[in-house]
């Protein structure tokens, strides 16, 4: 049996990993893991250890591996059609695809892409474009959250917020306007999520009443700024933004490319939008002019991305070939046929399942497995939204005093809970969990067990 050494020197060799300081693993400060088989919630080295994946790949495994009726469904594709150009030809996983999100998202035209960054991608010019083609050029520029992450191609990238990611490359980037995040960690002490995002919404209502003429959108990750340490808002704050790009004239683009499909408790994070005036009868949830999937799209088997928007920003596309107004954008893989298959195999579950109904339940699981860990005595908030829990550890919890970046805890945290079987990605000094769904009560115990270990680890200061 080839060992785990055996595969880390050829990896080595030739593969550049990614969001990685290469040194750390050559060095081996940081030996990579080769996964040679996975099932269910289960990954597995070459020597035969196994471990949970906490983290569901990158946020993109929402059945378990392997999923017998995704694989199926793969396999049945197979035999018919498994790649074909998508200018000027179309095909049934597409189409039923589409349709089925048309209905989910209320947003009926669908444009296929690759990956969740290129989904932003093509929504940012979407936008311009629909401006420039209704006859307001002037709208150039982009309004965007503090502490947002959106991807990492350009345009995706100049609307982020986080420096780690921006800052080396500023010179190539678009400059939107940033605006205070909603994010409820910062409210103080006393006030409620909902009132903290009501009042960061009026930094919002500012930027728009002052540079609505030349804006095209508001770009935003609903309920959960997931890279940017999972921090998380009132859904308040969506209601008041989708009202306040009508009335200013701008659009609204949904990122749900990590929070979509029942991660933070309802099909779409957008759903949970309160209504705009409380009262009987008034509808739940909002609809942005634009929504970004990906990653949980296909249950985390094979990439595949989409825009979803609405049918008047299709028609100002719509026009005689001389009027130069088409869209185009093209990627060579739009719309392939087994990525649109394991789509379509990963929504039927979601109806043969109940998942979010099930979901519900283990949140409250993850909720209680970690209730030490909200009275640790460097851990200063312990937040849910769904199946997405984040524990945001400090140095001193009173004064909300960060551990220096230097010092590394979140991976000292991470080493444990490999030590253990379990697969964390800490995002700085924040863990979190963000599991699939086919988790078992066993399985979730363990993974709360050795988060709340890794806890400890990682705050505990050198002897």
């Amino acid at each position: 049996m080839t060992s785990n050494a055996d595969w880390r020197v050829r990896s080595l060799a030739h593969v550049w990993q990614p969001c990685t300081q290469m040194q750390d693993h050559a060095s081996g400060e940081l030996p990579l893991i080769p996964i040679a088989r996975a099932d269910g919630v289960w990954l597995e080295d070459f020597e035969g250890k196994r471990y949970l994946d906490a983290v569901s790949s990158w946020w993109t495994n929402l059945w378990g591996h392997r999923h017998p009726a995704i694989v199926a469904a793969l396999k049945h594709q197979l035999d018919t059609l498994d790649h074909v150009i998508f200018a000027g030809f179309t095909h049934e996983p597409a189409i039923a695809l589409a349709e089925q999100l048309a209905a989910k998202s209320g947003l009926p035209r669908c444009f296929y892409t690759d990956n969740g960054s290129s989904a932003v991608e093509a929504a940012l010019k979407m936008s311009f474009h629909f401006w420039l083609n209704s006859g307001k050029p002037q709208k150039q520029r982009f309004i965007a959250l503090q502490n947002s992450y959106h991807g990492e191609t350009l345009g995706a990238l100049a609307v982020g917020g986080p420096s780690i990611y921006r800052d080396t490359y500023a010179p190539l980037l678009l400059q939107p306007i940033f605006v205070p995040s909603p994010d409820c960690y910062t409210r103080t002490p006393g006030q409620s999520w909902e009132d903290h995002s009501r009042r960061q919404f009026d930094h919002l209502r500012l930027v728009l009443e002052q540079h609505a003429h030349e804006v095209c959108a508001l770009i935003l990750e609903p309920l959960v700024q997931c890279a940017g340490g999972m921090r998380m808002y009132h859904p308040l704050y969506l209601t008041l933004a989708r009202q306040a790009c009508d009335e200013f004239g701008v659009h609204l683009i949904a990122d749900e490319i990590a929070v979509g499909f029942g991660r933070t408790g309802s099909f779409f994070a957008c759903e949970q939008a309160p209504p705009a005036v409380y009262g009987r009868g008034a509808k739940r949830g909002i609809t942005p002019d634009f929504m970004c999937l990906s990653k949980g799209l296909t249950g985390g088997t094979l990439p595949l991305a989409a825009v979803m928007t609405r049918e008047e920003i299709y028609q100002a596309f719509y026009a005689d070939y001389a009027a130069y107004k088409a869209f185009l954008h093209s990627h060579s893989y739009t719309g392939n046929p087994l990525a649109c298959r394991a789509g379509l195999a990963s929504l039927s579950l979601f109806e043969e399942t109940n998942a979010l109904s099930a979901n519900a339940v283990l949140a409250q699981l993850l909720w209680a497995h970690t209730a030490e860990l909200r009275t640790h005595r460097h851990v200063a908030e312990v937040r849910q939204t769904g199946l997405i829990l984040a524990v945001e550890m400090v140095r001193n919890v009173a004064k909300r005093e960060d551990f220096p970046a230097s010092e590394r805890r979140g991976l000292r945290a991470y080493r444990h809970a490999l030590e253990k079987g379990v697969v964390l990605r800490p995002l700085g000094n924040v863990l979190y969990l963000m599991p699939p769904y086919a988790i078992g009560a066993k399985e979730a115990q363990k993974m709360c067990e050795v988060l709340c270990e890794a806890v400890d680890v990682a705050t505990r200061d050198p002897a």
